[in-house]
């Protein structure tokens, strides 16, 4: 393409041949386009890029400045192509879907977005600033796929402000930063995990397919596609990631599991990140899942996770009791970790000696014995424990119930005068007692030693800066579980999307919790064997808010839309 249009500028006498060579060679210094580069020399306009290209293959030339695009056509395409080829999707009429373009003779662009779409795709032709301001416009800042391309195009870039830390020590590695200047793969590893962070992410997805290489984030539970490097660094990708992570990288056919620890320069901060790093062999090769464990994002205030107050005074009347057990269940990265933390947190003191059995240690608490489980040598949740009966504890924090065991000895513990604090994955809290059961432990030893159960779900929070009302029929109200009288004077909300939630609608996420304490009624019900139905019935009428309940409060109040709601909670 660039010596084509050098070629036509010069046949169109735009620009002269000595011209033309002083461009190339200003490309070649700062690189870029051909295009661009005329245009900074001086020597051509915008204006006149776009008509000579217009002419010569017959596509029409369009002003996007003048341009209305419309937004639903925007999300056709994602960011990173709309970068990658440097295109806009402008409007789509029947199954004609018409884009600007800085090349039209791109046809892999074409065709790529022809096969990502279904629709067919007719290009006009914009100039290479406008698309560009289109781009940052329509789809906001994105740093990655910006720096992608910079790290793509442009080996000796500016260097990364990133180190890694040993386990116990940080390393320095100036050795790393200066390799960064040749090597891409080091700086794109590096990239992807400081964009994690800059964007708010939960966990990195490094996925490999037959024809496809992806980058996801899941960024408020949701995961979303960042990028999609070339194919042909997918092993040197892997690689990369897996000696930060100090893992086998010849060892290509069984799951590994390791840590990358690194120190990130951010407004002239150091701040300490941890990933939690995962491999398993897939078809294609491995993928690779990496857990973001940032200490910043903990929060360690009970009153801030959004518990409803009736909720949160029962969940911390039975964490200060002298003993028992205390139960926090839901799915993985339903906040479990987070909801038994905030708990420590508040029981940590002098006086008292915590013991966790965790796997893996997720945050390290100041005061806090934290064992790590290591199930090769025989270290297990069961053997953890017991150790930790000759440890002298007042708390125990058992990372998860898994087995009779585990589940035998917590209960034990809990019986013989300690707190226990433990997490199991069921779907609601009456539940719970019934898995307890399954797994072999007696009615009455449920029934005396379980204090409390709090399930929980995590939803994502509408964005406050596009926040607006959203007119529901009152039916659909209903339905969801609200009363006639609720109905009738409930507003919802919803998020209109805008460049602060990347136009989802959403930013950050608040937590629905089920506590259901277990009062003399409920033991007795345990006692004789009554299913999860007749307990949930019970602890309603005892005053348990249900996970609906407290979503349709939240949805009520404004911080989460009813979609949300529905997607995570059942009557």
């Amino acid at each position: 393409m660039s010596a084509r249009l050098g070629e036509l500028l010069v046949k169109e006498k735009l620009i002269s041949q000595d011209q033309l060579k002083q461009a190339l060679e200003y490309q070649k210094q700062h690189g870029g386009r051909l295009g661009t580069a005329l245009v900074k020399m001086g020597l051509v306009t915008d204006d006149e890029v776009t008509a000579v290209l217009s002419r010569q293959y017959g596509v029409p030339s369009i002003n996007l400045k003048y341009y209305e695009v419309d937004p639903t056509v925007v999300k056709l395409i994602p960011q990173e192509t709309a970068v990658r080829y440097q295109i806009v999707p402008l409007s789509r009429v029947g199954s004609t879907l018409t884009i600007a373009m800085t090349d039209p003779t791109n046809v892999f662009a074409m065709d790529d977005i022809k096969f990502m779409t279904g629709f067919n795709v007719e290009p006009v032709v914009a100039s290479e600033s406008a698309i560009s301001e289109a781009i940052s416009k329509f789809y906001g800042e994105n740093a990655s796929v910006q720096e992608l391309d910079k790290v793509m195009k442009d080996l000796a870039g500016e260097e990364t402000d990133l180190e890694l830390a040993g386990e116990e020590e940080q390393m320095d590695l100036a050795s790393l930063e200066k390799a960064a200047d040749e090597a891409p793969i080091i700086k794109l590893a590096n990239l992807i995990l400081t964009d994690s962070m800059r964007k708010g992410a939960s966990d990195i997805h490094i996925e490999p397919y037959e024809k496809e290489f992806r980058v996801r984030f899941r960024i408020d539970g949701i995961l979303q596609p960042v990028m999609n490097p070339p194919m042909k660094l997918k092993d040197a990708l892997t690689s990369r990631l897996k000696i930060m992570a100090k893992l086998d990288i010849s060892e290509k056919r069984l799951p590994q599991d390791g840590r990358i620890m690194i120190k990130f320069s951010k407004d002239g901060k150091k701040k300490e990140l941890d990933f939690r790093v995962s491999t398993v062999p897939t078809l294609y090769g491995e993928k690779i899942v990496l857990r973001l464990l940032d200490k910043e994002n903990l929060r360690l205030d009970m009153t801030k996770l959004g518990f409803e107050q009736e909720s949160l005074t029962k969940f911390e009347r039975n964490i200060l009791r002298p003993y028992g057990m205390v139960l926090v269940t839901g799915p993985t990265g339903s906040g479990k970790t987070n909801t038994l933390y905030s708990s420590v947190s508040r029981l940590n003191s002098l006086e008292t000696n915590i013991m966790t059995a965790e796997d893996p240690v997720e945050f390290q608490l100041a005061g806090v014995n934290q064992v790590q489980m290591k199930e090769q040598i025989g270290l297990n949740f069961a053997a953890a424990l017991r150790a930790f009966l000759r440890q002298d504890p007042n708390i125990i924090l058992v990372g998860e119930i898994r087995d009779f065991e585990t589940a035998e000895i917590a209960v034990k513990a809990a019986l013989t005068g300690h707190l226990v604090l433990s997490t199991l994955h069921t779907n609601d809290a009456p539940s719970t007692i019934s898995r307890l059961m399954n797994m072999g432990i007696e009615p009455f030893l449920v029934a005396t030693s379980v204090n409390l159960i709090c399930a929980q779900r995590l939803v994502r929070r509408i964005c406050a800066n596009c926040k607006e009302q959203f007119p529901l029929p009152e039916q659909t109200i209903l339905d969801a579980g609200f009363t006639p009288e609720e109905a009738k004077t409930t507003q919802i909300f919803h998020g209109k999307g805008c460049n602060i939630c990347n136009n989802s609608g959403y930013k950050g996420r608040v937590g629905l919790y089920e506590v259901m304490e277990i009062t003399d009624d409920l033991k007795e019900l345990i006692l004789v064997g009554a299913s999860a139905m007749e307990l949930k019935k019970k602890a309603i009428e005892s005053g348990m808010i249900t996970l609906r309940r407290s979503g349709l409060i939240k949805a009520a109040a404004g911080a989460t839309t009813l979609e949300e709601v529905l997607r995570e909670t059942v009557l």
